[in-house]
């Protein structure tokens, strides 16, 4: 588990009055603040918009079209050097990008990272949401871009409405196709399937479906048990679980009905849930099965941090994030599933896996519905690599959960240059008191490997 946990912090000691700054070369420069309570003004501030070649590489503007980008209220801000853009925990209603020098990001714990023009960070937000994650102090002299975070917002509500939450099938299924997805037959006729409701997928196992349908009513124990057991390999997987660190066993249990009533009804119906998804990720075939089998370990390591944060949090039940983390990339199934049945003229792996989290967005949800799951899981595939969603209210939510997650799942891999400082996110601003601050995200869970190894090896 040590690649997901690399640094992608620098810590330096932090003097009186000032802070050690880590540039991308090994020098180090020394900036004194003597406010860091409070933001400088800017030099110049000037109105005059960008040209849209530089827009047009600004996430998540760039996702926006050229007209509604155009309309955008921006300001040029001109900063020089130890000047304070932003605060931690600062109410902020602007988004801001580096357009020219250095920014330095300071969070709790006196963690540091840095954000250099012509970067890939460049091309993300210093920060995002409602609430600072860091504090941004330029090491240069700069020039910041500033839209109102309503411009953001508003992108996001955008996103929501191409994938509705109606109970309307029809609505659901009326999916956009992502422009990354390749113009070939295979495709043409995979969307196809997927819109006029013929996808052929592999079904969830029949204890899963009847429990699933009995708990919409009162059901006694026992009555639960009866379901349960006529799986014995869920029954033995429940049993292991039970028995397991993750819910502290003071005596060793034996049956179905102990696990049961150790678990509670409500834990042990997402967890049998959580086990009947493994039985997705199947093929017949040998290539698409390695590739299932990929899929489904990075779908549990998610899982797994998932559960770890959820329960570290405090504010999101851990089975509820440890299913939606299994599922967050369960629209990539459906395609491997078309591929096996329609061999002709079928990508090869490495296509399918460069397309895969396009097609988690605009597909998951469809399978999850067809699937019968709450809605509140059927949004997990949308957002999941949504860096910048933010949730209604100021509560840490399951999708947000889920981002954290996923957005660590990366740590240590090629994608983690892409991704965004975790401090400029929407779902951290939401982690309430401190406890998972930036240190969280690599002394904590480094910490909690053990327990994070023990929800994949049960679930594996």
């Amino acid at each position: 588990m040590k690649s997901w946990a690399s640094s992608i912090f620098s810590k330096k000691p932090v003097g009186a009055g000032e802070m050690t700054l880590t540039t991308h070369s090994t020098e180090k420069k020394m900036v004194r603040v003597v406010a860091v309570s409070e933001n400088t003004k800017p030099m110049t501030v000037s109105h005059e918009k960008q040209p849209l070649i530089i827009l047009k590489k600004l996430a998540p503007i760039r996702d926006l079209t050229d007209e509604d980008i155009e309309q955008i209220e921006q300001s040029i801000l001109q900063y020089a050097a130890n000047s304070i853009i932003f605060t931690l925990h600062e109410q902020s209603e602007h988004v801001y990008y580096l357009l020219k020098g250095e920014v330095e990001l300071q969070s709790n714990g006196g963690a540091s990272y840095t954000v250099t023009e012509g970067s890939t960070l460049a091309h993300l937000p210093l920060n995002s949401g409602k609430v600072c994650g860091a504090t941004a102090i330029t090491t240069m002299p700069c020039l910041i871009l500033s839209i109102p975070v309503t411009a953001v917002r508003w992108w996001v509500n955008k996103s929501r409405t191409r994938y509705p939450q109606q109970n309307n099938l029809l609505e659901i299924i009326d999916i956009d196709r992502p422009k990354e997805i390749p113009d070939t037959p295979f495709f043409n006729n995979f969307f196809q399937a997927c819109k006029e409701n013929k996808l052929n997928l592999p079904v969830l196992p029949q204890v899963a479906i009847k429990l699933r349908k009995a708990m919409q009513h009162d059901i006694s124990i026992n009555n639960v048990i009866k379901i349960i057991e006529v799986d014995v390999s869920i029954v033995a997987k429940l049993i292991q679980v039970a028995n397991s660190a993750l819910y502290a066993p003071t005596t060793p249990i034996k049956n179905c009905h102990d696990a049961v009533t150790r678990l509670g009804l409500e834990t042990t119906r997402k967890l049998v849930m959580g086990i009947s998804v493994k039985q997705l990720f199947h093929s017949k075939s040998p290539q698409l099965m390695a590739q299932m089998q990929d899929l489904w370990k990075k779908s549990l390591l998610v899982s797994s941090l998932s559960f770890v944060l959820a329960r570290e949090s405090g504010q999101v039940n851990p089975e509820d994030a440890l299913l939606a983390g299994l599922i967050c990339d369960i629209g990539a199934i459906s395609l491997i599933h078309f591929a096996e049945q329609h061999p002709d003229g079928s990508p090869n792996l490495r296509d399918v896996e460069s397309i895969m989290p396009y097609l988690n967005s605009a597909v998951g949800a469809l399978v999850l519905y067809k699937f019968d799951f709450p809605r509140d899981i059927t949004e997990i595939p949308k957002y999941a690599e949504d860096w910048y969603y933010e949730s209604d209210g100021d509560t840490l939510t399951l999708i947000d959960v889920v981002i954290l997650a996923k957005l660590h799942s990366y740590f240590g891999t090629t994608h983690a240059k892409d991704l965004p400082y975790i401090n400029s996110i929407p779902a951290y601003a939401k982690l309430k008191n401190g406890k998972l601050n930036s240190d969280f995200s690599l002394a904590i869970l480094a910490k909690a490997h053990q327990r994070i190894d023990d929800v994949m090896r049960l679930f594996s």
